[in-house]
């Protein structure tokens, strides 16, 4: 090849070439893939401006022995496939170029991997019902702690009549691992929820009055409805029975 041929193709490149990151998310134990877009030669791979791969001009590889067995190349290109990424992966990778005039290295491609394991489980739990529960009310403050492995939010909601509503709208926390703990209202459902950007787990209650106000409120308002519900059928049986006694009466005088 001769070299007006590949300083066309340089300078082809370097215009393609872009300075942007991108900015990618991986679970702990997956695979990636990152890409390069034109064809180029002379490319290397760098992790935290440690050269991982290079690629000769014949199709050769050379890799840095601490990512042997690491790393794939699922095309022919100059595309990578890091394999089973653990958190100390995260960083920044960028596939260059050498320059032929002006020296330097032209950057093809740019990643910033962050690699993040499964958030831990959250608990979602009642600390306290208002004491007015226990006289039957429709209406209750209800305060629950939504709690992972080392961080915890506390929020009170009000609810009236099966409506509830945040006492200063969503709480939420940023934890020592990075993730995000939420508490907040969604659907008439208290959401207690832990997340990052690749995993999450959460829970729910239904905080309505009627269940929230306990065996002795809830009871209460049964026994009600089972007192008036039987003082109802006993006045109808009672009603029933007087009008077919009198049809018969009637009936037996004129047979009479």
């Amino acid at each position: 090849m001769s070299i007006f041929v590949i300083l066309g193709l340089l300078v082809c490149i370097e215009a393609q070439g872009s300075s942007a990151v991108t900015t990618v998310f991986v679970q702990k134990g997956d695979d990636l893939i990152l890409n390069v877009g034109p064809k180029a030669y002379f490319v290397k791979w760098k992790f935290n401006e440690r050269v991982i791969v290079v690629f000769d001009t014949e199709g050769g590889r050379i890799i840095d022995p601490g990512f042997t067995g690491r790393i794939e190349f699922p095309v022919k290109t100059f595309s990578v496939k890091l394999k089973n990424l653990q958190e100390a992966d995260s960083g920044v990778y960028a596939a260059q170029v050498s320059r032929i005039m002006g020296g330097g290295m032209l950057t093809l491609a740019e990643y910033k991997v962050t690699v993040q394991g499964p958030v831990s489980p959250v608990e979602l739990t009642v600390d306290s019902v208002d004491s007015v529960f226990s006289r039957g009310s429709d209406s209750c403050n209800l305060t629950v702690t939504c709690s992972t492995q080392h961080s915890h939010i506390s929020s009170t909601f009000r609810c009236v009549s099966r409506t509830c509503s945040q006492e200063g709208g969503e709480q939420s926390e940023l934890t020592t691992s990075g993730a995000s703990l939420h508490v907040y209202l969604m659907y008439g459902a208290i959401i207690c929820n832990h997340s990052n950007q690749v995993t999450n787990d959460f829970k729910r209650i239904e905080p309505f009055c009627p269940q929230c106000a306990g065996s002795e409120g809830s009871s209460a308002g049964t026994s009600v409805y089972l007192v008036k519900m039987v003082v109802f059928s006993v006045g109808l049986i009672i009603m029933v029975f007087a009008v077919i006694t009198v049809h018969l009466m009637e009936k037996f005088k004129k047979h009479k």
